[in-house]
């Protein structure tokens, strides 16, 4: 059987790691789903019923595993469905590759039916924006793709024209430019960037943390592989641990030193500990609900982040350590000085003991009628240790967040910054169906991407 060009896209994915494609097939994919009918055996095609289902699950996907998540869609309105779920990807940092059809290359320009040109609609929402035009180069293209997914934790996006789909796999057409590029030839590799901040940074951040009197530590998504890190450094500090929802897993939500959430779920004690704050210590959280932040000129602020662009934006930042959440404050710890007057984190211990009796009393089981409060405790008491609580947006985030609690290896995914509606269940499936052997730990995740 002659390989067609399909099979190059599959065979590369596969060479990156990927096991699981989530998609609905079309014509305008039938290309591709026979590249992925001739090697099932390597990657494995999960089916929806929507496409906006495929990218929630990728997104879901890459979120709970760190890994590349990938979704299909054909073309015209298939690509178009596979939009909110990808800004859902970009908005919360997680590496997805959506891959669409495209109308046969002839047809190109003439009105075609669904004939909607995706690699436009998807400039804004896609770092590496691409569409096959030779067989040949579609290794190279897959390399791109992953490669920038993988190193910025964003959304890439390749379109393969119908026609190319089902053209011989070593078709190369084409000459010209004077002879100066051959056909790229690249390799499946990627190897993340250095994890650690300057010597002198981490310094110049103990620094302004040891003369902080009273310390809050805001850990987001991007701490939740630094779990016993977290809990080292605030202790030392005597800081109260507040959590960005996204960051919900990073700690258990019944550990003495944490207070809870911020923003518009926020609890009394970590509202409270913000506007007592003398210093502040971002993990992992580019937290975009500024108004529940300390003025800045209130504070002295280090911020922990992998991104140089988002370590400083929210609010001014003394010293912004770039690199991973676990490693950074690894190096940080043995430059802490254990704080002698814990004063500030035992108050915020008190308001936290009277805000979790608040919560116990809007769960009574006795109020009529049945409150929902009282259903997310029954659910937070029957599920397992290890589960995955996955929610959707709305009011429901907040009985997610209050009484839902985070303990032993339990995980918690939302749409954190798009805030989409309905991507609850299609993140489950993802995050548990395919992959229940994939999924990291709290404790020993590579960490994730901040929000």
């Amino acid at each position: 059987m002659k390989k067609i060009a399909s099979e190059l896209l599959v065979e590369r994915l596969a060479d990156w790691g990927v096991d699981t494609v989530f998609g609905l097939p079309g014509d305008g994919i039938n290309g591709i789903m026979e590249g992925l009918r001739r090697h099932a055996d390597r990657v494995r095609f999960v089916l929806v019923h929507h496409e906006e289902a495929a990218a929630f699950m990728a997104c879901g996907y890459a979120k709970a595993t760190g890994r590349l998540g990938v979704c299909l869609a054909t073309s015209g309105p298939g690509g178009i469905h596979l939009l909110n779920g990808m800004y859902d990807a970009k908005m919360d940092h997680a590496p997805v590759l959506a891959v669409t059809g495209m109308q046969a290359t002839k047809l190109l320009g003439t009105g075609f039916q669904q004939e909607v040109h995706l690699d436009r609609l998807y400039h804004d929402v896609a770092a590496y924006n691409a569409m096959v035009h030779v067989p040949t180069s579609i290794p190279a293209l897959v390399d791109h793709a992953v490669r920038t997914s993988l190193s910025a934790r964003t959304v890439s996006h390749l379109t393969f024209p119908v026609d190319l789909q089902e053209a011989p796999a070593d078709a190369d057409p084409w000459e010209g430019g004077l002879g100066t590029g051959r056909t790229p030839q690249t390799a499946p590799v990627y190897l993340p960037p250095p994890g650690l901040p300057a010597e002198a940074d981490l310094r110049r951040a103990a620094e302004v943390l040891n003369q902080g009197a009273k310390v809050v530590l805001l850990a987001g998504s991007g701490a939740l592989g630094a779990r016993e890190q977290v809990l080292q450094v605030a202790d030392r500090l005597a800081s109260p641990i507040v959590k960005t929802l996204p960051g919900k897993a990073v700690v258990p939500d019944g550990h003495p030193l944490v207070t809870g959430g911020l923003g518009l779920l926020r609890t009394r004690p970590s509202e409270d500990a913000m506007e007592e704050a003398d210093t502040l210590l971002m993990v992992g959280t580019s937290f975009p609900y500024t108004s529940y932040l300390p003025e800045s000129g209130k504070v002295r602020t280090v911020q922990v982040d992998h991104d140089p662009v988002r370590a400083g934006n929210r609010m001014a930042t003394e010293v912004p350590l770039v690199g991973d959440a676990r490693q950074t404050l690894q190096a940080l710890l043995p430059l802490l000085q254990p704080k002698g007057d814990r004063a500030f984190l035992e108050r915020a211990q008190e308001g936290m003991a009277a805000w979790r009796a608040a919560m116990a009393a809007l769960e009574d089981p006795e109020r009529e009628p049945i409150q929902p409060q009282y259903l997310a405790r029954v659910l937070d008491r029957l599920a397992a240790d290890d589960a995955i609580l996955t929610s959707d947006s709305g009011t429901i985030a907040t009985w997610a967040a209050r009484h839902f609690d985070i303990r032993g290896d339990r995980q918690f995914y939302l749409s954190g910054n798009l805030a989409t509606m309905a991507p609850g269940l299609p993140y489950a499936i993802a995050a548990h169906g395919p992959i229940p052997a994939a999924r990291p730990s709290p404790s020993s995740a590579t960490a994730a991407s901040p929000c």
